[in-house]
């Protein structure tokens, strides 16, 4: 397995025997195809970070995830809803398939 990136919290790495991607999220991995990978990154980029900084948008600053299918579920808090989308940017960029912008830094 080849490490694409590594985050604070997170890392993305990629089986290319298998065709799979796989994130490891510290309590868990999970393994994704590319569909399954893009479908991350459309989840991911469209929580609004806004929100968990006003209390009548998200009272408890927390985000509500579910990948692959409704499989997993995960609950994220803000740090790592930033950490979680400078993971799918940077990786994106490093398998080429996106282009670098500039991203939050934690």
């Amino acid at each position: 397995m080849v490490e694409i990136y590594r985050s604070k919290y997170y890392s993305l790495q990629q089986a290319v025997r298998e065709r799979a991607f796989y994130l490891d999220l510290g309590q868990k991995t999970i393994r994704m195809s590319l569909c399954q990978l893009l479908s991350l990154r459309h989840k991911v980029m469209s929580i609004s970070l806004e929100s968990h900084f006003d209390c009548d948008l998200n009272k408890h600053g927390f985000e509500v995830l579910l990948l692959c299918n409704k499989e997993h579920l995960f609950i994220l808090n803000t740090m790592e809803v930033i950490d979680l989308k400078n993971l799918v940017e940077h990786g994106f960029v490093a398998l080429g398939l996106s282009v670098a912008t500039e991203a939050v830094e934690v």
